[in-house]
């Protein structure tokens, strides 16, 4: 039986090549190899945050429905920003999280901290897309991947000054990290069955190098969680629905950080 994480990846794949058909690739890398913005950089905005907060811009999952229907970036990103996200994630897949490139381009114009383009990244074509909309970094995740793609994305983003972001959530994918990888996320969300626990990041902390900044992420939703989590050595904290769920997401994500400061 196919996986949540199969059916996604098989959609993406359909996606991706639908694109190329209305726009060619060689159209697209143009565009985003002309574009002039210098990134910002997520590894080194995590590394310099005392909360390492990154607020997700999230309306719905595959596995709960709508957390925020109707959720508009221009309401809530630059809310985060001014609540004091280190960086703020972007879904931008539609069929399952009911977000868009659209959803990308609008935040880049609305904040300057660096922006996650959050997807199912499986192509070069989907990177010179997040250059060309406004992302800083992307999102290789390892349990879609093997080690020879990760590392052939991985030179293209850079190529593109873009950052990477690796997703592992167990022992057998930590042989995707590479030394072009600049930040490593540890899912805490199981994406085959779309289960959480936050003891996976506990139990692969020591696991991953320590030259590797390490953030974790999903189902982070109280300050005491980040305290022990920074303890075991994570520098940023993923958290979506935590704030999504809440009529207001940026104050939801104030009043975290000033519990978090207490």
């Amino acid at each position: 039986m196919n996986t949540i994480l199969d059916k996604i990846i098989e959609t993406k794949q359909a996606e991706v090549a639908a694109a190329k058909k209305a726009r060619p690739f060689a159209a697209l890398l143009e565009e985003a190899q002309a574009v002039s913005r210098q990134p910002h950089s997520f590894r080194a905005a995590l590394e310099r945050s005392d909360t390492g907060i990154i607020a997700e811009f999230k309306r719905r999952s595959p596995s709960k429905g709508f957390i925020h229907q109707g959720a508009q970036i221009a309401e809530i990103v630059p809310g985060y920003a001014a609540s004091g996200a280190t960086a703020c994630s972007i879904l931008t897949d539609t069929e399952y999280f009911g977000g868009s490139l659209d959803d990308l381009r609008e935040a880049r114009s609305l904040t300057t901290v660096p922006l996650l383009r959050k997807d199912f990244i499986i192509d070069e074509y989907q990177i010179a897309e997040a250059r060309v909309t406004g992302a800083d970094v992307i999102l290789l995740i390892a349990a879609a991947l093997h080690p020879e793609k990760v590392n052939q994305l991985c030179s293209f983003a850079h190529h593109l000054k873009l950052e990477i972001l690796l997703e592992v959530h167990k022992p057998q994918e930590l042989d995707c990290i590479c030394p072009t990888i600049d930040v490593v996320g540890v899912n805490n969300r199981n994406l085959e069955t779309f289960v959480t626990d936050i003891r996976t990041s506990f139990e692969l902390a020591e696991q991953i190098p320590t030259s590797f900044v390490r953030i974790s992420e999903s189902g982070i939703s109280s300050p005491e969680s980040v305290l022990r989590l920074r303890e075991a050595g994570y520098r940023g904290f993923l958290m979506g629905e935590n704030f999504m769920k809440e009529p207001q997401p940026a104050d939801a994500l104030r009043h975290f950080i000033e519990r978090l400061k207490q």
